[in-house]
Protein backbone atom coordinates (compact mmCIF):
# COMPACT_ATOMS: atom_id res chain seq x y z
CA UNK A 1 0.00 0.00 0.00
CA UNK A 2 2.65 2.56 1.01
CA UNK A 3 4.50 1.64 -2.20
CA UNK A 4 0.70 2.38 -4.46
CA UNK A 5 0.38 5.28 -2.35
CA UNK A 6 3.65 7.04 -3.96
CA UNK A 7 2.69 5.92 -7.54
CA UNK A 8 -0.79 8.19 -7.04
CA UNK A 9 -0.33 10.87 -9.92
CA UNK A 10 -0.19 14.29 -8.40
CA UNK A 11 -2.81 16.88 -9.24
CA UNK A 12 -0.59 19.03 -10.79
CA UNK A 13 0.26 16.62 -13.35
CA UNK A 14 -2.95 15.16 -14.10
CA UNK A 15 -6.23 15.76 -12.11
CA UNK A 16 -8.61 13.60 -14.02
CA UNK A 17 -6.20 10.83 -13.56
CA UNK A 18 -5.44 11.39 -9.88
CA UNK A 19 -9.09 11.53 -9.22
CA UNK A 20 -9.65 8.48 -11.23
CA UNK A 21 -6.61 6.65 -9.31
CA UNK A 22 -7.64 8.22 -5.71
CA UNK A 23 -11.00 6.17 -5.99
CA UNK A 24 -9.80 3.02 -6.86
CA UNK A 25 -6.51 3.03 -4.26
CA UNK A 26 -8.74 4.18 -1.10
CA UNK A 27 -11.15 1.56 -1.71
CA UNK A 28 -14.34 3.82 -2.32
CA UNK A 29 -15.65 1.68 -5.81
CA UNK A 30 -14.52 0.26 -8.89
CA UNK A 31 -15.74 -0.08 -12.40
CA UNK A 32 -18.64 -2.99 -12.97
CA UNK A 33 -18.65 -5.65 -15.50
CA UNK A 34 -21.79 -3.86 -16.09
CA UNK A 35 -21.32 -1.06 -18.50
CA UNK A 36 -21.39 2.42 -17.43
CA UNK A 37 -21.95 1.20 -13.84
CA UNK A 38 -19.48 1.13 -10.65
CA UNK A 39 -19.44 -1.31 -7.56
CA UNK A 40 -19.14 1.15 -3.98
CA UNK A 41 -17.21 -1.09 -2.19
CA UNK A 42 -17.66 -0.46 1.69
CA UNK A 43 -15.56 2.12 2.55
CA UNK A 44 -17.46 4.39 -0.10
CA UNK A 45 -20.72 2.80 1.00
CA UNK A 46 -20.35 4.25 4.88
CA UNK A 47 -19.29 7.27 3.78
CA UNK A 48 -22.50 7.40 1.52
CA UNK A 49 -24.63 5.75 4.39
CA UNK A 50 -23.54 8.58 6.48
CA UNK A 51 -24.41 11.61 3.95
CA UNK A 52 -27.84 9.64 4.10
CA UNK A 53 -28.42 10.19 7.38
CA UNK A 54 -28.02 13.37 7.69
CA UNK A 55 -29.54 14.07 4.48
CA UNK A 56 -32.71 12.22 6.34
CA UNK A 57 -33.00 13.67 9.09
CA UNK A 58 -32.85 16.95 7.67
CA UNK A 59 -35.65 16.07 5.22
CA UNK A 60 -38.06 15.08 7.94
CA UNK A 61 -37.54 17.90 9.91
CA UNK A 62 -39.52 19.67 7.18
CA UNK A 63 -42.65 17.39 7.16
CA UNK A 64 -40.77 14.93 4.39
CA UNK A 65 -41.48 11.18 4.75
CA UNK A 66 -40.33 8.47 2.87
CA UNK A 67 -41.83 6.11 0.24
CA UNK A 68 -40.59 4.01 -2.07
CA UNK A 69 -42.28 3.86 -6.17
CA UNK A 70 -41.22 1.03 -9.07
CA UNK A 71 -38.41 0.91 -10.88
CA UNK A 72 -40.21 0.28 -13.81
CA UNK A 73 -42.17 3.19 -15.64
CA UNK A 74 -44.90 2.56 -18.56
CA UNK A 75 -43.77 4.24 -21.57
CA UNK A 76 -46.87 6.03 -21.75
CA UNK A 77 -46.34 7.28 -18.71
CA UNK A 78 -43.41 9.25 -20.23
CA UNK A 79 -45.35 10.75 -22.96
CA UNK A 80 -47.50 12.48 -20.93
CA UNK A 81 -45.29 15.49 -20.49
CA UNK A 82 -43.96 16.59 -23.50
CA UNK A 83 -40.81 18.65 -22.43
CA UNK A 84 -40.06 15.89 -19.81
CA UNK A 85 -40.15 13.15 -21.92
CA UNK A 86 -37.81 15.07 -24.79
CA UNK A 87 -35.52 15.67 -22.22
CA UNK A 88 -34.54 12.05 -21.07
CA UNK A 89 -35.50 10.37 -24.42
CA UNK A 90 -31.91 9.79 -25.26
CA UNK A 91 -30.90 8.46 -22.01
CA UNK A 92 -33.42 5.91 -21.41
CA UNK A 93 -33.06 2.17 -21.04
CA UNK A 94 -36.21 -0.10 -22.10
CA UNK A 95 -37.53 -3.75 -20.99
CA UNK A 96 -39.18 -5.26 -24.12
CA UNK A 97 -39.46 -8.34 -22.71
CA UNK A 98 -40.74 -10.78 -19.91
CA UNK A 99 -38.97 -13.92 -20.16
CA UNK A 100 -35.76 -15.70 -21.47
CA UNK A 101 -34.95 -19.30 -22.21
CA UNK A 102 -33.05 -21.93 -23.05
CA UNK A 103 -31.34 -21.60 -26.40
CA UNK A 104 -31.26 -24.86 -29.36
CA UNK A 105 -27.78 -25.89 -27.92
CA UNK A 106 -28.47 -25.71 -24.12
CA UNK A 107 -25.34 -24.03 -23.11
CA UNK A 108 -26.80 -20.51 -22.59
CA UNK A 109 -30.23 -18.27 -22.49
CA UNK A 110 -32.23 -16.06 -25.22
CA UNK A 111 -34.74 -13.51 -25.03
CA UNK A 112 -38.12 -15.54 -25.32
CA UNK A 113 -39.75 -13.69 -28.34
CA UNK A 114 -43.26 -14.97 -27.68
CA UNK A 115 -42.35 -12.76 -24.19
CA UNK A 116 -42.85 -9.33 -25.70
CA UNK A 117 -44.59 -7.13 -23.53
CA UNK A 118 -47.39 -5.05 -24.62
CA UNK A 119 -45.87 -1.86 -23.27
CA UNK A 120 -42.66 -1.39 -23.26
CA UNK A 121 -41.37 -0.57 -19.45
CA UNK A 122 -38.64 2.00 -18.87
CA UNK A 123 -35.92 1.57 -15.59
CA UNK A 124 -36.56 4.96 -14.41
CA UNK A 125 -34.18 8.12 -15.10
CA UNK A 126 -36.76 9.91 -12.96
CA UNK A 127 -39.84 8.99 -11.21
CA UNK A 128 -41.78 12.55 -11.79
CA UNK A 129 -44.19 10.18 -14.18
CA UNK A 130 -44.73 7.22 -12.30
CA UNK A 131 -45.39 9.60 -8.68
CA UNK A 132 -47.45 11.94 -10.06
CA UNK A 133 -49.41 9.34 -11.59
CA UNK A 134 -50.28 7.41 -8.27
CA UNK A 135 -50.54 11.36 -6.89
CA UNK A 136 -53.72 11.41 -8.66
CA UNK A 137 -55.28 8.78 -6.38
CA UNK A 138 -54.32 10.51 -3.43
CA UNK A 139 -55.25 14.06 -3.73
CA UNK A 140 -59.24 15.05 -4.16
CA UNK A 141 -59.13 18.07 -1.70
CA UNK A 142 -57.22 20.83 -0.35
CA UNK A 143 -57.17 19.45 2.69
CA UNK A 144 -54.49 16.12 1.37
CA UNK A 145 -52.13 18.82 0.50
CA UNK A 146 -49.17 19.09 1.08
CA UNK A 147 -48.08 16.10 0.06
CA UNK A 148 -44.76 15.35 1.32
CA UNK A 149 -42.62 11.95 -0.13
CA UNK A 150 -38.94 11.46 -0.78
CA UNK A 151 -37.51 8.17 -1.87
CA UNK A 152 -33.97 6.75 -1.49
CA UNK A 153 -33.07 4.98 -4.56
CA UNK A 154 -31.73 3.48 -7.48
CA UNK A 155 -31.83 5.51 -11.11
CA UNK A 156 -30.49 4.58 -14.19
CA UNK A 157 -29.89 6.88 -17.63
CA UNK A 158 -27.52 5.47 -20.37
CA UNK A 159 -23.92 7.49 -20.34
CA UNK A 160 -21.40 6.98 -22.90
CA UNK A 161 -18.90 8.85 -21.04
CA UNK A 162 -18.48 7.53 -17.99
CA UNK A 163 -16.50 8.32 -14.16
CA UNK A 164 -17.30 6.83 -11.18
CA UNK A 165 -19.90 9.01 -9.09
CA UNK A 166 -19.61 11.76 -11.12
CA UNK A 167 -21.56 10.29 -14.22
CA UNK A 168 -22.11 6.27 -14.37
CA UNK A 169 -25.41 4.95 -16.15
CA UNK A 170 -27.06 3.76 -13.18
CA UNK A 171 -26.66 5.67 -9.85
CA UNK A 172 -28.06 6.04 -6.36
CA UNK A 173 -29.56 9.41 -4.63
CA UNK A 174 -32.96 11.08 -3.26
CA UNK A 175 -35.56 12.15 -4.79
CA UNK A 176 -38.06 14.09 -3.15
CA UNK A 177 -41.55 14.79 -5.09
CA UNK A 178 -43.77 17.67 -3.04
CA UNK A 179 -48.15 18.27 -4.16
CA UNK A 180 -49.43 21.83 -3.17
CA UNK A 181 -51.98 23.73 -3.47
CA UNK A 182 -50.92 27.05 -4.15
CA UNK A 183 -48.18 28.29 -6.28
CA UNK A 184 -46.39 30.05 -3.21
CA UNK A 185 -46.41 27.05 -1.46
CA UNK A 186 -44.63 25.11 -4.52
CA UNK A 187 -42.14 27.91 -5.22
CA UNK A 188 -41.19 28.21 -1.59
CA UNK A 189 -40.60 24.49 -0.87
CA UNK A 190 -38.46 24.41 -3.86
CA UNK A 191 -36.44 27.31 -2.36
CA UNK A 192 -36.37 25.39 1.13
CA UNK A 193 -34.48 22.50 -0.32
CA UNK A 194 -32.50 24.24 -2.16
CA UNK A 195 -30.95 26.13 1.36
CA UNK A 196 -30.85 22.51 2.93
CA UNK A 197 -28.58 21.10 0.71
CA UNK A 198 -26.62 24.47 0.48
CA UNK A 199 -26.59 23.69 4.62
CA UNK A 200 -25.70 20.45 4.22
CA UNK A 201 -23.07 20.51 1.70
CA UNK A 202 -21.19 23.65 3.75
CA UNK A 203 -21.79 22.31 7.49
CA UNK A 204 -21.31 18.83 6.82
CA UNK A 205 -19.38 18.20 3.93
CA UNK A 206 -17.33 21.60 4.20
CA UNK A 207 -17.77 22.35 0.42
CA UNK A 208 -18.77 25.75 -0.24
CA UNK A 209 -21.64 26.43 -2.90
CA UNK A 210 -22.81 29.11 -4.86
CA UNK A 211 -26.74 28.93 -4.96
CA UNK A 212 -28.70 30.59 -7.92
CA UNK A 213 -31.32 29.86 -10.55
CA UNK A 214 -30.91 27.97 -14.00
CA UNK A 215 -31.06 29.95 -17.18
CA UNK A 216 -34.02 28.63 -19.55
CA UNK A 217 -31.79 26.18 -21.54
CA UNK A 218 -30.11 24.45 -18.57
CA UNK A 219 -33.28 23.76 -16.65
CA UNK A 220 -34.80 20.17 -15.87
CA UNK A 221 -37.10 18.93 -18.45
CA UNK A 222 -40.58 20.15 -17.73
CA UNK A 223 -39.54 22.40 -14.84
CA UNK A 224 -40.46 26.27 -14.92
CA UNK A 225 -37.70 26.93 -12.77
CA UNK A 226 -34.49 24.85 -11.64
CA UNK A 227 -32.72 26.01 -8.58
CA UNK A 228 -28.97 24.57 -8.27
CA UNK A 229 -25.90 24.56 -5.79
CA UNK A 230 -22.51 24.14 -7.52
CA UNK A 231 -19.26 23.90 -6.41
CA UNK A 232 -15.77 24.49 -7.57
CA UNK A 233 -13.46 21.54 -7.54
CA UNK A 234 -9.56 21.96 -7.33
CA UNK A 235 -8.83 22.18 -11.10
CA UNK A 236 -11.30 25.21 -10.99
CA UNK A 237 -14.55 23.69 -12.71
CA UNK A 238 -18.13 23.64 -11.21
CA UNK A 239 -19.88 20.90 -10.29
CA UNK A 240 -23.42 20.69 -10.19
CA UNK A 241 -24.15 19.28 -6.42
CA UNK A 242 -27.78 19.25 -6.21
CA UNK A 243 -30.96 20.85 -7.71
CA UNK A 244 -34.20 21.32 -6.70
CA UNK A 245 -37.38 22.23 -9.10
CA UNK A 246 -40.30 24.26 -9.12
CA UNK A 247 -42.79 22.12 -11.81
CA UNK A 248 -45.75 24.56 -12.17
CA UNK A 249 -49.10 22.63 -12.58
CA UNK A 250 -47.14 20.42 -15.34
CA UNK A 251 -47.48 17.32 -14.31
CA UNK A 252 -50.54 18.01 -12.44
CA UNK A 253 -51.83 18.30 -15.45
CA UNK A 254 -50.10 15.71 -17.90
CA UNK A 255 -51.60 12.91 -14.73
CA UNK A 256 -54.89 14.73 -13.73
CA UNK A 257 -54.21 15.76 -10.65
CA UNK A 258 -57.03 17.94 -9.62
CA UNK A 259 -57.89 19.07 -5.98
CA UNK A 260 -61.02 20.72 -4.65
CA UNK A 261 -59.57 24.06 -2.79
CA UNK A 262 -61.23 26.29 -0.27
CA UNK A 263 -63.75 27.68 -2.66
CA UNK A 264 -65.06 23.99 -3.72
CA UNK A 265 -63.99 24.43 -7.33
CA UNK A 266 -61.23 21.78 -9.31
CA UNK A 267 -57.61 22.83 -9.62
CA UNK A 268 -54.78 21.04 -10.59
CA UNK A 269 -51.77 20.45 -8.06
CA UNK A 270 -48.64 22.26 -7.69
CA UNK A 271 -45.39 20.24 -7.79
CA UNK A 272 -41.83 20.37 -6.74
CA UNK A 273 -39.01 18.18 -7.03
CA UNK A 274 -35.37 17.82 -5.59
CA UNK A 275 -32.30 15.33 -5.73
CA UNK A 276 -28.68 14.84 -5.08
CA UNK A 277 -27.03 11.43 -5.80
CA UNK A 278 -23.91 10.12 -5.64
CA UNK A 279 -21.99 12.42 -7.42
CA UNK A 280 -21.83 14.03 -3.81
CA UNK A 281 -18.89 11.84 -3.39
CA UNK A 282 -17.16 13.43 -6.51
CA UNK A 283 -17.44 16.58 -5.19
CA UNK A 284 -16.23 15.39 -1.66
CA UNK A 285 -12.70 13.91 -2.78
CA UNK A 286 -12.26 16.45 -5.78
CA UNK A 287 -12.82 19.82 -2.70
CA UNK A 288 -10.53 18.10 -0.24
CA UNK A 289 -8.22 15.72 -1.48
CA UNK A 290 -4.64 15.75 -1.73
CA UNK A 291 -1.42 14.29 -3.77
CA UNK A 292 -1.37 11.82 -0.32
CA UNK A 293 -5.27 10.67 -0.61
CA UNK A 294 -8.11 10.93 0.42
CA UNK A 295 -8.85 14.42 3.01
CA UNK A 296 -12.44 13.75 4.76
CA UNK A 297 -14.65 16.42 7.13
CA UNK A 298 -14.62 14.62 10.64
CA UNK A 299 -18.34 15.24 10.25
CA UNK A 300 -19.02 12.36 7.49
CA UNK A 301 -15.57 10.09 7.85
CA UNK A 302 -16.53 6.58 8.51
CA UNK A 303 -13.72 6.45 10.58
CA UNK A 304 -12.83 9.75 12.64
CA UNK A 305 -9.69 8.58 14.45
CA UNK A 306 -7.56 5.45 13.98
CA UNK A 307 -5.65 4.62 16.92
CA UNK A 308 -2.07 2.51 16.02
CA UNK A 309 -0.08 1.19 18.51
CA UNK A 310 3.71 0.39 18.02
CA UNK A 311 5.76 -1.65 20.58
CA UNK A 312 7.23 -5.16 20.76
CA UNK A 313 5.16 -8.35 21.98
CA UNK A 314 5.33 -7.70 25.48
CA UNK A 315 4.15 -4.08 25.58
CA UNK A 316 1.08 -5.12 23.54
CA UNK A 317 -1.28 -5.90 26.63
CA UNK A 318 -0.24 -2.40 28.34
CA UNK A 319 -0.93 -0.40 24.88
CA UNK A 320 -4.19 -2.70 24.19
CA UNK A 321 -5.07 -1.44 27.77
CA UNK A 322 -4.51 2.24 27.26
CA UNK A 323 -6.24 2.12 23.91
CA UNK A 324 -9.82 0.53 25.05
CA UNK A 325 -9.80 3.33 27.53
CA UNK A 326 -9.65 5.45 24.98
CA UNK A 327 -11.51 3.84 22.59
CA UNK A 328 -14.77 3.60 24.77
CA UNK A 329 -14.15 7.56 26.16
CA UNK A 330 -14.25 8.72 22.21
CA UNK A 331 -17.36 6.42 21.85
CA UNK A 332 -19.55 7.86 24.31
CA UNK A 333 -18.75 11.73 22.89
CA UNK A 334 -19.74 10.11 19.45
CA UNK A 335 -16.75 9.46 18.00
CA UNK A 336 -16.14 7.21 15.55
CA UNK A 337 -12.23 5.14 16.14
CA UNK A 338 -10.61 2.39 15.11
CA UNK A 339 -8.02 0.40 17.36
CA UNK A 340 -5.78 -1.29 14.99
CA UNK A 341 -3.68 -3.55 16.67
CA UNK A 342 -3.45 -6.38 13.44
CA UNK A 343 0.07 -7.63 13.94
CA UNK A 344 0.06 -9.08 9.97
CA UNK A 345 0.42 -5.33 9.29
CA UNK A 346 3.63 -3.01 9.43
CA UNK A 347 3.00 0.29 11.41
CA UNK A 348 4.22 2.17 8.19
CA UNK A 349 1.67 0.20 6.06
CA UNK A 350 -1.03 1.04 8.17
CA UNK A 351 -0.06 4.69 8.45
CA UNK A 352 -0.03 4.96 4.19
CA UNK A 353 -3.22 3.29 4.35
CA UNK A 354 -5.21 5.40 6.47
CA UNK A 355 -3.49 8.78 5.39
CA UNK A 356 -4.63 7.93 1.69
CA UNK A 357 -8.32 6.73 3.33
CA UNK A 358 -8.64 10.34 4.17
CA UNK A 359 -8.73 9.44 8.30
CA UNK A 360 -9.05 13.33 10.32
CA UNK A 361 -6.73 12.28 13.15
CA UNK A 362 -4.46 8.99 13.39
CA UNK A 363 -2.88 9.01 17.62
CA UNK A 364 0.11 6.77 17.76
CA UNK A 365 0.53 5.07 21.11
CA UNK A 366 4.23 4.29 21.50
CA UNK A 367 5.55 2.16 24.67
CA UNK A 368 7.94 5.13 25.24
CA UNK A 369 6.10 7.98 24.72
CA UNK A 370 3.72 6.41 27.47
CA UNK A 371 6.08 5.76 29.46
CA UNK A 372 6.28 9.81 29.65
CA UNK A 373 2.48 10.04 29.46
CA UNK A 374 2.55 11.27 25.92
CA UNK A 375 0.89 10.21 22.61
CA UNK A 376 1.38 11.03 18.66
CA UNK A 377 -1.48 12.86 17.11
CA UNK A 378 -1.49 13.78 13.47
CA UNK A 379 -4.12 15.94 11.64
CA UNK A 380 -5.08 14.49 8.03
CA UNK A 381 -5.91 18.15 6.71
CA UNK A 382 -2.05 19.52 7.45
CA UNK A 383 -0.21 16.54 7.80
CA UNK A 384 0.91 18.17 10.97
CA UNK A 385 2.47 16.11 13.96
CA UNK A 386 2.62 16.29 17.44
CA UNK A 387 3.09 14.83 21.14
CA UNK A 388 -0.34 15.74 23.47
CA UNK A 389 -0.42 14.32 27.20
CA UNK A 390 -2.84 11.35 27.48
CA UNK A 391 -4.69 12.41 30.24
CA UNK A 392 -7.44 14.65 28.20
CA UNK A 393 -6.77 12.99 25.19
CA UNK A 394 -10.54 12.68 24.48
CA UNK A 395 -11.22 16.15 24.90
CA UNK A 396 -8.23 17.13 22.80
CA UNK A 397 -9.20 15.00 19.75
CA UNK A 398 -12.75 16.69 19.86
CA UNK A 399 -11.59 19.65 19.56
CA UNK A 400 -9.16 18.44 17.16
CA UNK A 401 -11.82 17.58 14.99
CA UNK A 402 -13.94 20.36 15.43
CA UNK A 403 -10.83 22.54 13.93
CA UNK A 404 -10.42 20.00 11.13
CA UNK A 405 -13.63 20.10 10.04
CA UNK A 406 -13.38 24.50 9.72
CA UNK A 407 -10.03 24.26 8.38
CA UNK A 408 -10.65 22.35 5.43
CA UNK A 409 -13.84 24.36 4.75
CA UNK A 410 -12.22 27.55 4.88
CA UNK A 411 -9.58 26.28 2.92
CA UNK A 412 -12.02 25.74 0.28
CA UNK A 413 -13.67 28.90 0.48
CA UNK A 414 -10.50 30.62 -0.02
CA UNK A 415 -9.68 28.61 -2.81
CA UNK A 416 -12.73 29.28 -4.55
CA UNK A 417 -13.29 32.69 -3.32
CA UNK A 418 -10.18 33.79 -4.83
CA UNK A 419 -10.80 32.41 -8.36
CA UNK A 420 -14.34 34.11 -8.93
CA UNK A 421 -13.60 36.69 -11.58
CA UNK A 422 -16.02 39.54 -13.10
CA UNK A 423 -15.25 39.76 -16.51
CA UNK A 424 -16.53 41.85 -19.10
CA UNK A 425 -14.39 41.30 -22.26
CA UNK A 426 -15.26 38.15 -24.46
CA UNK A 427 -11.80 38.10 -25.70
CA UNK A 428 -10.06 38.13 -22.15
CA UNK A 429 -13.02 35.52 -20.73
CA UNK A 430 -12.26 33.09 -23.59
CA UNK A 431 -8.49 32.80 -22.81
CA UNK A 432 -8.86 32.74 -19.01
CA UNK A 433 -11.77 29.93 -18.72
CA UNK A 434 -9.40 27.71 -19.57
CA UNK A 435 -7.55 27.76 -17.08
CA UNK A 436 -10.93 27.00 -14.85
CA UNK A 437 -12.68 29.44 -12.08
CA UNK A 438 -15.98 31.51 -12.15
CA UNK A 439 -16.48 33.89 -13.69
CA UNK A 440 -19.59 36.43 -13.01
CA UNK A 441 -20.47 38.48 -16.64
CA UNK A 442 -23.09 40.02 -17.59
CA UNK A 443 -26.01 38.22 -20.08
CA UNK A 444 -28.28 39.26 -22.56
CA UNK A 445 -30.63 36.61 -21.88
CA UNK A 446 -30.99 34.85 -25.38
CA UNK A 447 -30.06 30.97 -25.89
CA UNK A 448 -28.03 32.95 -29.40
CA UNK A 449 -25.43 34.19 -26.37
CA UNK A 450 -25.47 30.89 -23.98
CA UNK A 451 -24.95 28.40 -27.02
CA UNK A 452 -22.20 30.57 -28.73
CA UNK A 453 -20.51 30.41 -25.21
CA UNK A 454 -20.79 26.77 -24.96
CA UNK A 455 -19.48 26.29 -29.17
CA UNK A 456 -16.56 28.88 -28.30
CA UNK A 457 -14.98 27.81 -24.42
CA UNK A 458 -16.97 24.34 -23.49
CA UNK A 459 -18.29 27.00 -20.74
CA UNK A 460 -21.90 27.00 -19.33
CA UNK A 461 -23.80 29.34 -17.69
CA UNK A 462 -24.01 27.33 -14.31
CA UNK A 463 -26.90 29.91 -12.56
CA UNK A 464 -27.77 32.96 -12.32
CA UNK A 465 -26.11 33.66 -8.45
CA UNK A 466 -28.10 34.81 -5.38
CA UNK A 467 -25.32 35.67 -3.48
CA UNK A 468 -23.36 38.76 -5.39
CA UNK A 469 -25.30 41.95 -5.44
CA UNK A 470 -26.82 42.36 -8.96
CA UNK A 471 -26.01 45.39 -11.48
CA UNK A 472 -27.16 46.19 -15.07
CA UNK A 473 -24.62 46.25 -17.73
CA UNK A 474 -23.79 45.43 -21.28
CA UNK A 475 -23.29 41.39 -22.79
CA UNK A 476 -19.88 40.65 -23.51
CA UNK A 477 -20.83 38.50 -26.44
CA UNK A 478 -23.31 40.50 -28.05
CA UNK A 479 -23.35 43.75 -26.74
CA UNK A 480 -27.01 43.98 -26.08
CA UNK A 481 -28.13 45.16 -22.17
CA UNK A 482 -27.85 42.86 -19.80
CA UNK A 483 -30.08 42.65 -16.75
CA UNK A 484 -27.77 41.14 -14.47
CA UNK A 485 -24.54 38.86 -14.25
CA UNK A 486 -24.33 35.18 -14.60
CA UNK A 487 -21.79 32.34 -13.17
CA UNK A 488 -19.68 30.81 -16.21
CA UNK A 489 -18.32 28.10 -15.71
CA UNK A 490 -16.57 24.75 -17.35
CA UNK A 491 -18.12 21.98 -15.26
CA UNK A 492 -18.05 18.27 -15.12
Amino acid sequence: MAIELKNLTKRSEDYSKWYNELVVKADLAEQADVRGCMVIKPYGYAIWEKMQRVLDDMFKETGVQNAYFPLLIPKSFLSREAEHVEGFAKECAVVTHYRLKTNETHDGVVVDPAAKLEEELIIRPTSETIIWNTYKNWINSYRDLPVLCNQWCNVMRWEMRTRLFLRTSEFLWQEGHTAHATREEAEERAKQMLKIYAKFAEEYMAVPVVQGVKSETERFAGALDTYTIEAMMQDGKALQSGTSHFLGQNFGKAFDVQFLNKENKPEYAWATSWGVSTRLMGALIMTHSDDNGLVLPPALAPIQVVIIPIGKGDQMPMLDEKAEVIVKNLKAMGISVKYDNADNKRPGFKFADYELKGVPVRLVLGARDLEQGLVEIMRRDTLEKENVSVEGIEAYIKNLLDDIQKNIYKKAVDYRDSHIYECDNYEEFKEKVKDGGFFLCHWDGTEETEAKIKEDTQATIRCVPFMFEQTPGVDMVSGKPAKYRVLIARAY
